[in-house]
């Protein structure tokens, strides 16, 4: 007897079929033409490294989130990637150490991780992004920021929203301006992040309720950001904001939540969510950082495309030309080159139309099923 669960997939996982892999495919086509149009060169790291070296590369990396074993060659622990930006950071110190700054890297591939969260109930997905190295300026972070609207735009993202945040803010604060005990700083932070008001009182951190209403549209928030006694701790901060906005106001519709944590572990001053239409949670998520080991800082973005794979259906059926037996070889090849997508007819009693053929070949011309 059959086992009907053999071939069931683990939760979290799924196949894609054809026309949904052409979708994903074509739109991560479409990511990495726009970093490349932009000078940023590809990388493709392995799927597979060592576990101390993706741990260590960066702060907020969580080891228990990625997929361990143990290398029967070396004995040492691997990890399966949950998030390419670490290895990208790893390359970047070791390979590429003695390149010329700032260095401009892009990628894209699978990532796994045990379990995921309830928006984005996917285990394995599709990341593609971009990381500029070696500067850390409002210059650079406006760059990315542009950069990961220009490209969720390209995947077929649309009518794009970006949440600017400070994830640094409350250790910012805590250091002079709002003062904070060092053992009440996470709690405070977390609070923030949940949007708990009395949350935020029992953790002795009433100092820093307004920054609960700091939210919302671009211009509005900042200006109650602004109005906020911090003895100037966050004016940096907030022209920094004020400048990324100018660079991309005009490319997408710009929100600020000062106090988002969610998804920034390891970002330093400067944060974004990139949002798209019809898309459930967030797109990608980006910022600036730093490359442990190296020390070096960094900028950059990730950009999740199966959410826009299902959000546009399983993509656009193509043009495909039915070769008939006996048909004419560098005719077909010629109509290859010039995009044509082409199957071959194998045998007797095939149904064009049941193959997915839009055109039939007949002699040299093309002829309309």
């Amino acid at each position: 007897m059959t086992d009907p669960t053999a071939d069931l997939l683990p939760e979290g996982l799924a196949d894609r079929l054809p026309r949904e892999a052409a979708a994903a495919t074509s739109a991560m086509r479409a990511a990495l033409d726009v970093m490349d149009g932009h000078g940023y060169d590809r990388v493709r790291p392995p799927l597979i490294e060592f576990e101390k070296s993706m741990a260590t590369r960066m702060d907020g990396v969580q080891p228990r989130r990625m997929f361990r074993f143990v290398d029967p060659s070396s004995l040492r622990t691997l990890a399966l990637r949950s998030d390419i930006t670490v290895q990208v950071g790893r390359i970047a110190a070791t390979s590429m150490a003695d390149a010329p700054r700032p260095l401009r890297l892009c990628y894209a591939g699978e990532v796994a991780v045990i379990r995921a969260d309830q928006l984005s109930p996917a285990r394995q997905r599709l990341q593609v992004g971009a990381e500029l190295v070696g500067v850390d300026s409002v210059e650079a972070a406006a760059e990315i920021v542009a950069l990961a609207i220009e490209s969720a735009e390209a995947a077929g993202g649309r009518n794009i929203s970006v949440d600017f945040t400070l994830p640094d803010l409350v250790d910012t604060l805590a250091k002079e301006a709002l003062p904070l005990d060092a053992d009440a700083i996470e709690a405070v932070r977390r609070e923030l992040d949940a949007k708990d008001a009395g949350g935020l009182k029992e953790a002795g951190g009433e100092a820093y309720l307004p920054l609960l209403y700091a939210t919302g549209p671009f211009e509005e928030a900042v200006a109650r950001l602004a109005a906020i006694d911090a003895g100037g701790a966050l004016a940096s901060r907030i022209e920094g904001l004020r400048q990324i906005a100018a660079r991309v106001g005009g490319k997408a519709r710009l929100t600020l939540d000062p106090t988002e944590r969610h998804g920034f572990e390891y970002q330093s001053w400067f944060g974004f969510t990139v949002y798209a239409e019809g898309v459930r949670g967030a797109l990608g998520r980006g910022g600036t950082y730093s490359i442990r080991g190296a020390d070096e800082p960094a900028t950059g973005f990730s950009l999740y495309l199966d959410p826009l794979v299902e959000v546009s259906g399983e993509g656009q059926a193509r043009d495909t030309l039915y070769l008939p037996l006996g048909h004419d070889e560098d005719v077909a090849a010629r109509l290859r080159a010039i995009g044509w997508r082409t199957v071959a007819q194998l045998g007797e009693g095939e149904d064009p139309k049941a193959l997915g053929c839009t055109h039939r070949l007949h002699g040299s011309e093309v002829v309309g099923l």
